[in-house]
């Protein structure tokens, strides 16, 4: 009895799962083609040199601060000498504060990547969400995530019509 019930189970798994449809997207593929998002990307990487020089211009300073007092400690007072090594924590601190501002977790690059790619990614998502819903994909993969994905046919590959789906012509 029991086999029986495993085996109508197991079947009735092969059914739906055969009745199910799937699809894969190349998100890199997709991306590579739109030029907003290059230009997003190039936007991103010359505000991110600027604040990268910003935060190395400090780090330099501190640096030639702490050569300076180096050069100089012979001849400070204890009081000098304190004085010049709280300026050059400060300056540290400074440069480790602006990192932060501008790379950290929440900082200024995260939220201007988030503000320039966010219209774009929901673009896609709304796109491939319409071809799903229209042609009755239950799944819809990215072949270029790491997914683990080994082996999709190019058959269920249907990047080229989400670009067509947001307007851009496919090569």
């Amino acid at each position: 009895m029991r086999k029986v019930i495993m085996m109508s189970l197991m079947a009735l798994m092969a059914l739906t799962a055969s009745a199910q449809k799937f699809a894969l997207i190349d998100m890199d593929y997709i991306l590579k083609n739109i030029p907003a998002y290059e230009r997003a990307n190039e936007q991103l990487n010359q505000v991110s040199k600027k604040w990268q020089a910003e935060v190395e211009a400090l780090n330099t300073e501190a640096a030639t601060m702490y050569k300076n007092y180096q050069n100089e400690v012979v001849f400070l007072s204890q009081e000098q000498k304190k004085k010049r090594q709280e300026d050059i924590m400060k300056k540290e601190k400074d440069a480790s504060d602006l990192k932060r501002k501008y790379f950290g977790p929440e900082g200024e690059l995260f939220k201007k990547r988030e503000s320039l790619m966010s219209p774009i990614q929901e673009e896609i998502y709304t796109a491939v969400k319409d071809i799903s819903e229209l042609r009755g994909y239950s799944l819809v993969l990215d072949r270029a995530s790491d997914g683990g994905i080994i082996f999709g046919s190019p058959k269920i590959d249907i990047s080229n019509e989400v670009l067509e789906k947001l307007g851009y012509s496919v090569n």
